[in-house]
């Protein structure tokens, strides 16, 4: 998760792109849970790659897996050199049985993974797998190719970044081969390098089919995520009982947090509001607010404004970062 996450601009200009909350919790949050309930079985350490994201946000991951009953702990990524050297950051934290996701993605499944196999792939059909990186099968459903982008029409099962390994160790030796030998593509270390060396000495990967893969790499794909999360928590206790609601409508699913007061407004549905947020006399709908913003006079739908946001007057989609001023 070490990435500048510069697609998802201008909220990551002040905040790294797997801590922007979905539904209430950070993306990667979700993202460790959601991987350890597909484990089947206790998760040990979780590692988390990082960027200089500052003491904070470090204190804040080690809380994640703490919570979950696992050691947290932290890598740094300095250089951006490619999937493969980000994971080898980690390599004191690479044996045994290894789960490697890459943190802006998040997924819906129902299996427990094969603790079994050689390696477990995760894919997911779509319809244009021209801009992915895709899998193919044989007849005994392993996976005998991996094809980046491919212009023509190979395979519709996209790989989603998140893989399983029986044997962390040998993973780390294979990373450290490219390292080493300095094969690269582009100038950077991938990881399907290290996956097809692997594959030619013998390791069998399987994939690991979902059954909806959402995408956070824009603001626009985290909006809709953050509604389909809202789809799948909705029996939950979303809304935090210290709000603060006059003459005001609230359409669920919606996550709202501690201390948000809501005034002569419409809320919803698919709508999440971060802790002492203040709406007004607005209409919202399919949209993220973060924490400590205020929205008065408006009306906005597919949005998402960051925290100490000030919009006011305002009928459009919007993606408003943090500390700015809309009318």
């Amino acid at each position: 998760m070490a990435g500048r996450g510069s697609r998802l601009r201008p909220h990551t200009l002040t905040i790294p792109k797997p801590l922007i909350p979905v539904a209430g919790k950070p993306i990667v949050q979700r993202l460790v849970e959601d991987i350890t309930k597909v484990c089947g079985e206790s998760v040990d350490e979780i590692a988390f790659i990082i960027g200089d994201f500052g003491e904070e946000v470090e204190k804040d991951l080690i809380a994640v897996a703490q919570n979950l009953g696992a050691k947290g702990s932290i890598y740094y990524q300095e250089e951006a050199l490619g999937t493969a050297h980000a994971i080898l950051c980690a390599k004191e934290s690479l044996k045994g049985n290894v789960v490697v996701a890459f943190a802006d993605t998040l997924f819906r499944a129902d299996f427990t993974l094969d603790s079994s196999a050689d390696g477990i792939i995760w894919v997911n059909q779509i319809d244009d797998p021209s801009a992915f990186g895709v899998v193919k099968l044989n007849q005994d459903n392993v996976i005998t190719d991996f094809v980046e982008k491919p212009k023509e029409f190979v395979s519709d099962l996209a790989i989603i970044g998140i893989y399983y390994f029986k044997d962390g160790a040998y993973l780390k030796n294979e990373l450290q081969y490219l390292i080493d030998n300095n094969i690269t593509d582009k100038g950077e270390f991938q990881l399907t390098d290290a996956l097809e060396n692997m594959k030619k000495k013998g390791t069998k990967f399987v994939p690991g089919k979902v059954n909806e893969w959402l995408d956070c790499g824009n603001y626009k794909a985290t909006v809709y995520t953050n509604q389909r999360v809202l789809e799948f928590v909705k029996d939950e206790e979303n809304i935090d009982r210290s709000l603060k609601k006059e003459n005001t409508i609230i359409i669920e699913p919606c996550f709202i947090g501690k201390n948000v007061e809501i005034k002569n407004s419409v809320i919803g549905p698919h709508v999440s509001i971060g802790e002492n947020t203040v709406i007004k006399n607005s209409i919202v709908s399919n949209s993220i607010i973060q924490t400590n913003s205020l929205i008065r006079s408006s009306n906005i739908k597919n949005s998402m404004v960051g925290n100490y946001a000030n919009v006011k007057g305002t009928v459009q989609e919007l993606s408003v970062g943090d500390y700015n001023e809309i009318g």
